[in-house]
C-alpha cells in the first residue's frame, strides 16, 4: 500500500509540478473505492446537503452530520488526505465557537484539514485557527454559501476589481496560516495569478488548468447528477447502471425469481446466506 497522503505530500507535488486529484466523498464505501483508485484528496463537501439530503443548496448542511460523514470517509480512506467542509453558520458568528467547531473535525472525525469559504475579512479567524493547530484550506472566488447575495451560483473575478480582490484575499489568507487554497469558478488568468504568488498548494474547480490540484463533485464525474456543470466531465454512467440494475431487480421480483435462480417449492432463500442479515 502506498503511504498516507499528508500536507507534505501535496506540497511536494505542487513544488514538483505533479498535479494531484481531488473528489468529494460522503460515505465510507465511496471513499474506499476512490482511495483505491489513487485519488489524493477527498473533500467531504457541504454539497452533501444537495447530493445526500436532497436540499436545494449547500447552506442546509448540518454541522453534526458533516462531522459524522467526515468520520465515515476517514474510516473508508486508508491513504487519501481527508478535508472536512465547514457548513454555513458554523464559523461565522463567534470566533470561539468557530474554533471549537473546527476542532471537532480533527478530534471526532480524524480529518486532515477543514475548508472555509472566506475572503480577506476572515484573516483574523484563519490566524486564530492556525494558532490552535487547525489546518485550514481557504476557499476563495465563487463561494456557494454566499449565493443568496447574488441570486444563485455565479462565477467570480470577471472584472478587474473583483479579480484583484480575489488575488489579494488569497495572499492574505495564506499569510494568515492557510495550508492550502481552493479557487472556484474564476477566469483562468485569475487562477494563474493566485497560483503564481502562492507558496501553498492551490486546488481549482472551474478555474482553468493552472492549479496544482483539481476537484469535482463525485456525482458529476460518474453520472449521478441530473444537471451537469459545464466544467465537469462525465466519465461514467453510474446513475444509468443503478437504474438498470434496479429495473432488473423489479423484473426478478415480479417473476418470483428474486434469488436469481428458478424457485422450487419449499426452497429456502437463506440456505446459503452466511448471516441472518445477508448484508455481508
Amino acid at each position: 500500500m502506498q503511504s498516507r497522503v499528508t500536507i507534505r505530500t501535496l506540497r511536494r507535488m505542487a513544488r514538483d509540478g505533479e498535479a494531484f486529484a481531488c473528489l468529494t466523498a460522503y460515505d465510507a464505501t465511496t471513499a474506499r473505492w476512490l482511495d483505491r483508485a489513487g485519488v489524493h484528496l477527498l473533500l467531504v463537501g457541504d454539497t452533501a446537503a444537495e447530493t445526500v439530503l436532497g436540499q436545494p443548496s449547500t447552506i442546509h448542511m448540518p454541522l453534526d452530520l458533516s462531522i459524522t460523514l467526515t468520520a465515515a470517509v476517514r474510516r473508508g480512506a486508508a491513504r487519501a488526505y481527508v478535508m472536512g467542509d465547514m457548513p454555513f453558520m458554523s464559523y461565522h458568528l463567534d470566533a470561539d465557537q468557530a474554533v471549537a467547531n473546527a476542532g471537532r473535525y480533527f478530534t471526532d472525525a480524524h480529518a486532515d484539514c477543514v475548508k472555509l469559504e472566506v475572503d480577506g475579512s476572515h484573516v483574523g479567524l484563519v490566524e486564530r485557527m492556525s494558532r490552535a493547530g487547525i489546518a485550514v484550506c481557504a476557499h476563495v472566488g465563487s463561494r456557494p454559501q454566499t449565493a443568496m447575495l447574488t441570486g444563485g451560483y455565479v462565477a467570480a473575478g470577471r472584472d478587474e476589481a473583483s479579480a484583484d480582490r480575489i488575488v489579494a484575499d488569497a495572499a492574505a489568507l495564506e499569510r494568515a496560516g492557510a495550508v492550502m487554497l481552493l479557487v472556484e469558478a474564476v477566469p483562468s488568468d485569475v487562477a494563474e495569478r493566485v497560483v503564481a504568488q502562492a507558496g501553498v498548494p492551490v486546488i481549482g474547480i472551474g478555474a482553468g488548468s493552472s492549479p496544482h490540484g483539481q476537484i469535482l463533485v463525485v456525482d458529476d464525474l460518474v453520472g449521478l447528477s441530473d444537471a451537469q456543470p459545464p466544467f465537469a466531465p462525465k466519465v461514467a454512467e453510474v446513475g444509468r447502471t443503478i437504474r438498470e440494475a434496479a429495473e432488473e431487480w423489479v423484473g426478478m421480483v415480479a417473476a418470483r425469481n428474486h434469488s436469481g435462480r428458478r424457485n422450487r417449492r419449499n426452497e429456502s432463500d437463506v440456505d446459503d446466506v452466511p448471516s441472518a442479515s445477508g448484508a455481508r
